[in-house]
């Protein structure tokens, strides 16, 4: 497995060699063309980065994990899980974090765990990745997306757990 990577790098080269394209010039163009997307990409990234410490730092984290719990028991989605479902959306390493504690406090194999694990395995960091499409995207529609995103992450939250209390 380690000579993977330089045999397709080694691959790419000698095919752009045959074709007698500019290597040098054509990888320059590349990383210009990356740093230009990075930048266009970075005050997106600091703005959702702000906006997931304002969630949490607010309280709003809390207050909406209080409130939203009991809808999501009523769905069928055990209520420790509520805050984890909150926080995926923003943050994976922070969803990891919450992931970690659920798994310390309910052990591994509990009904809470199992879904726990399905929900983090099976949902992304919508506004993260929201971030970097949006950046390299000249349509800045983003509200339906994003709704539609987090729609079906509901939805699937839902149908996970199901999931997990039939098997």
């Amino acid at each position: 497995m380690q000579y993977v990577i330089p045999t397709i790098f080694l691959c790419v080269m000698l095919y752009g060699a045959i074709k007698r394209v500019p290597l040098f010039t054509s990888f320059s163009r590349g990383v210009k063309d990356a740093v230009n997307f990075t930048l266009t990409l970075l005050p997106t990234l600091v703005c959702v980065f702000i906006m997931c410490e304002l969630f949490e730092r607010s309280g709003l984290s809390e207050a909406m994990t209080r409130a939203l719990s009991p809808v999501f028991g009523a769905l069928g989605v055990p209520e420790e899980l509520t805050k984890l479902v909150l926080i995926k959306p923003f943050s994976g390493s922070g969803s990891l974090a919450y992931l970690k504690m659920i798994l310390e406090e309910h052990g591994a194999d509990s009904y809470i765990s199992r879904c726990a694990c399905v929900l983090y395995g099976s949902s992304e960091t919508v506004f993260y990745i929201s971030a970097v499409y949006f950046a390299g995207c000249r349509k800045k529609k983003r509200i339906l997306p994003i709704a539609v995103i987090l729609l079906a992450t509901i939805l699937t939250t839902v149908i996970a757990c199901l999931l997990c209390r039939i098997m």
